[in-house]
Parts: structure tokens; sequence; C-alpha cells
């Protein structure tokens, strides 16, 4: 999907985004960030904050930079920190997620919530976000990936087709997030509404 389109589907989105799309992710969100405030490490990256959904369920003592390409979406999450005085937010910046403007190592975990089937290029994110993340650390992925079989399936083939008007690929692989070289799989469930979400957690080696 090419930057251009990322960035008119989701300022198109971002005004109803809360209250469609972004209410049927809710559980995949607070699974992620669930695992996420039981860790050690504080420092966390969000890549594709969007609305800022996910911010108000990170605990107090976490650490939370998040970047988003689209500044419709980064108005809407900097209105929620102002509003709900979300101390766990460190930065909210602009920034496309193929080229992270972070050192290596800098984070103890890193999120890809409902995004990675977005952004173009997903082998290249992977990759940044696999570098910014310390070794040990957890990437955490929350997404909706391609069935094989079964009637589900047959509608993601269907809807592959309006990817540039849906804003995200329904027919996304799963090995474009599990063959990022230097991360392991630590657990892989299904998730809410009828299965169509899956949790990933991957450890960095």
């Amino acid at each position: 999907m090419e930057l251009d389109v990322v960035k008119n589907s989701y300022a198109r989105w971002a005004p109803v985004y809360d209250r469609t799309f972004g209410a049927v992710t809710q559980v995949g969100r607070r699974t992620a960030v669930g695992h996420i405030n039981e860790m050690s490490g504080k420092e966390v990256l969000e890549i594709g904050v969007g609305t800022g959904l996910a911010l108000p369920n990170y605990a107090p003592d976490r650490q939370v930079t998040g970047i988003d390409f689209s500044h419709e979406m980064l108005a809407k999450a900097r209105a929620k920190v102002s509003e709900m005085n979300l101390t766990a937010v460190k930065e909210l910046r602009q920034m496309d997620a193929r080229t992270l403007d972070f050192p290596d190592a800098s984070f103890d975990a890193v999120a890809l919530m409902h995004v990675i089937s977005v952004v173009p290029d997903p082998e290249q994110v992977m990759a940044e976000a696999a570098r910014v993340l310390r070794p040990g650390g957890h990437l955490v992925v929350v997404n909706h990936f391609a069935r094989d079989t079964g009637l589900l399936a047959r509608v993601e083939k269907m809807a592959a087709p309006m990817a540039n008007v849906l804003g995200w690929h329904s027919d996304f692989e799963m090995d474009v997030v599990l063959d990022q070289p230097g991360l392991e799989l630590v657990e892989q469930k299904q998730l809410p509404p009828m299965g169509m979400m899956t949790y990933l957690m991957l450890r960095k080696l």
C-alpha cells in the first residue's frame, strides 16, 4: 500500500475511527498493553499510535513514545493525553515507521497494534521495530491475518482488491511478522470478535 494512500485513508477515518474500527479492536489493545504493563522494563514504543485508543490502558509507571504518520490521527491522540492527563505518555511524534528516528536498542517493548497490514513495506517496518528493541525485549503484535480455508478466507480474498478504500489488507500473511530475523515467537492466540484478530508476542534474541 502506497504512503499517500495510507495518509488519505486515515485522514478520512480519523473523525470516526474511535466509534467504528477502534471499538472493534479494543480487546487486542487491552491484551497487548496488559502484557507490556507487567514487564520490568518501562520504555515503550507504540508504532501507529493512531488516535491514542490504547494510551489510557498503559500503567502510570510506563514511559510511552507513540508515533504515527497521520497528523489527523496524532491530533486526536494529543487531545486524549491532555484531556485524560495520561502521565504514562512521554512523547507523541509524527514519523514514518519505515525509518524510525531512534537509536538501536532504545526500547524495552514495541507495540504494533492493528497497523502492520496498513503500512507500506511491512517487512521494513518489522525490521525497524526489531532494531529499536533491546535484547530480551518484547514485540507485541495484534492484527488480522489471512486464513487458509473457510468462509472468512473467501471473504478476505473478495475484499482484498478494496485495500485502498478500506485502508488495510484483508489478506495479509502472518509470515511477514514471524519471519523477521532475531525474533522468536513466545505466544500466539486468537482474540474476539470471532477469533478474527490474532495476538502475537515475540522476544528479541
